[in-house]
């Protein structure tokens, strides 16, 4: 039988046994609601321990809005590549001052590395992998460093990739936490209906997932909402979420 781990317990093990900590967390709490994961891990779990990383894009009100409800002093990460779209700078500073939020804190790629691999601000016209491992993957690795665990946005239904994503998995030495995976597009849009929500104003020309400019597109009817990033290439995540983000957690220099 499964018990409650103590606070902290499951972001301090190693490999296998964080895991089996993250799968029993997934066992004891995945089917709650997506409010009572975030009070659960915020207030219980990991209390003083845990933000949310938000890229303030097509589908980060809900989230923000569901952890303001909780406490809306919890840290939110925000990671500014500086290859954001306008929009979603101003999205991010209306949607902070809508929900009271009151400790964003944005994360930035180390200016030597970007001096040293992208000195011309073009990597992403021959090498997205590495653009996103300078730009996106390491800062983001510092930004959740502080923390035993923290919450993310995605769902299932964004992606492929996504299908049988857990609520609570294991990244590194750390837990990352996905209160709203089993939500559905019409969930998505009744909540926001619901709660009257601002939406992301690139979201009304297609942009239903919302990354660098240089690497987003509109999305054409028929395809899944993350069909617009990278477009014409087999790449469909960043690094942020896969073994990329996990490798900079485990570095000895975090």
């Amino acid at each position: 039988m499964l018990t409650k781990p103590r606070p902290l317990e499951a972001a301090t093990g190693e490999g296998s046994d964080l895991a089996a900590h993250a799968a029993g967390l997934d066992a004891l709490y995945g089917h709650l609601p997506a409010q009572a994961v975030i009070e659960r891990a915020a207030t219980d779990l990991f209390t003083g321990t845990i933000a949310a990383v938000s890229s303030f894009g097509a589908d980060s009100a809900v989230l923000l809005h569901l952890i303001a409800g909780v406490d809306r002093h919890l840290p939110i990460v925000f990671l500014d590549t500086g290859k954001h779209f306008e929009e979603t700078l101003a999205y991010r500073d209306a949607l902070v001052a809508d929900f009271g939020l009151t400790d964003v804190r944005v994360v930035a790629p180390d200016a030597a590395a970007l001096a040293r691999i992208d000195p011309t601000g073009k990597l992403h016209e021959t090498d997205t992998d590495a653009c996103c491992a300078v730009r996106k993957v390491e800062p983001m690795a510092r930004g959740v460093e502080p923390f035993g665990a923290w919450f993310t946005g995605r769902k299932r239904f964004q992606a492929s990739t996504r299908a049988a994503l857990p609520v609570f998995e294991a990244v590194g030495r750390r837990i990352r936490i996905n209160p709203l995976a089993h939500w559905t597009t019409a969930d998505q849009a009744d909540y926001m209906r619901t709660h009257a929500l601002r939406e992301n104003p690139l979201v009304a020309y297609g942009y239903l997932s919302i990354g660098c400019f240089p690497c987003t597109r509109p999305v054409q009817p028929g395809e899944d909402a993350r069909a617009g990033r990278w477009a014409g290439q087999a790449k469909t995540e960043c690094g942020i979420h896969l073994s990329g983000l996990e490798a900079s957690l485990t570095d000895a220099a975090l």
